[in-house]
């Protein structure tokens, strides 16, 4: 099984980017950056603005690679507002897919949904220009399968095979 890093966790109680970009960027708090998550199955990140929301059940964790950051861009989940901040995996590639996370605190699996696309606040966060670079890279959208603790630091990689309906293997 594969090795990647995660080099950032945030865990942010409330949506920041509000207004208009234009505006400029809002105070961002450096404490939301953690060092461990707690992750609860189909319900997201505790403590994080997505966590038992109805509408984002699907989508209650993104995960970023930093390796799709462009440029003199940094590698700052504050600016990107990404859950998780990957190196050593390009998991924009895996969408559709369940992965498997292990810290050292045992699996959390996650089920790679969809893009998360940027948006326009990626032009003032990150820089001119971050917005039409992350395209296609902008990070993905999960659901947590199961509960467990994502820890910054190495961790173990895995993409997990989803069983089709219908398709069950019998021993002979």
């Amino acid at each position: 099984m594969p090795h990647v890093e995660i080099l950032q966790l945030l865990v942010s109680p409330v949506h920041r980017l509000s207004g208009r970009p234009g505006e400029g960027l809002p105070e961002l708090p450096p404490g939301e950056r953690v060092t461990t998550a707690e992750v609860r199955a189909g319900l997201g990140i505790v403590g994080d603005r997505y966590f038992n929301h109805p509408a984002h059940r699907n989508a209650s964790i993104t995960l970023m690679a930093a390796e799709r950051l462009p440029g003199p861009y940094p590698a700052d989940l504050l600016r990107t507002r990404r859950n998780v901040l990957l190196r050593g995996v390009d998991i924009d590639a895996l969408i559709g897919t369940t992965v498997c996370l292990d810290c050292g605190f045992g699996p959390v699996e996650l089920e790679l949904r969809s893009a998360a696309r940027p948006c326009a606040w990626m032009d003032t966060t990150l820089g001119p220009g971050a917005q039409r670079a992350l395209r296609g890279g902008g990070g993905v959208r999960c659901r947590p399968l199961t509960d467990g603790v994502l820890a910054v630091g190495p961790a173990v990689f895995e993409v997990r095979t989803r069983e089709q309906p219908g398709n069950t293997t019998h021993g002979t």
